[in-house]
């Protein structure tokens, strides 16, 4: 059975060793290239996708990027590993369905339905703010907020994955994440499973 692992940035991912995910294709989100080689990076901001391409880290990476930034980076800078985004199966007027409005991690979730995996699984989507404060592992490093900045509201983030997993129901979805961490209640799906770290 082919299996993804989409590695968001929440600070839950401190205690997962993504090294036992043997049999799993690696997706991840922005900064991940720092610590982790994946097989697919998304990079939805400019910032973050010079910051990836620059990395030696990213040279077997296929990377992703908005198509505002793909001709730059694919056609003026060379990289033969850059492309575009999946288009977004949201439809409607609201900003929330519009492709710009999609984050990195609701993307990678796309992504790797979009590539067929049967199983895809999810960590470090921690959605929630620590103490109203920005919850990422990167927060206080160059690209990214500091550590006491308000935390972003993540109602975009659950709707569009929500999204994704009512347009692949014949995808199995396993999202890991600490005991204590509530499951939206649209992501209460029958193709969805929570397990606890």
């Amino acid at each position: 059975m082919p299996r993804a692992l989409v590695v968001g940035n929440g600070e839950s991912r401190r205690h997962v060793d993504i090294s036992t995910y043997t049999e799993h294709t690696l997706i991840g989100c922005n900064a991940i290239h720092r610590d982790l080689n994946v097989n697919h990076l998304i990079c939805c901001d400019r910032r973050m996708a010079d910051e990836a391409v620059n990395n030696p880290n990213t040279k077997h990476t296929e990377i992703y990027v908005r198509e505002s930034w793909y001709h730059y980076f694919r056609k003026i800078r060379k990289n033969k590993n850059i492309h575009l985004l999946p288009a977004v199966p949201t439809k409607g007027d609201t900003k929330v369905n519009h492709s710009e409005h999609w984050g990195s991690g609701a993307y990678a979730v796309l992504l790797a339905a979009e590539l067929g995996y049967d199983l895809i699984t999810l960590v470090g989507y921690d959605l929630y703010a620590v103490d109203h404060t920005v919850n990422n592992i990167y927060k206080d490093t160059v690209n990214y907020s500091r550590a006491g900045s308000q935390a972003v509201d993540p109602s975009y983030w659950i709707y569009q994955i929500a999204a994704v997993f009512m347009y692949y129901p014949n995808t199995r979805f396993v999202i890991q994440n600490r005991s204590d961490w509530k499951m939206p209640a649209e992501w209460q799906k029958n193709n969805v499973e929570f397990i606890a770290l």
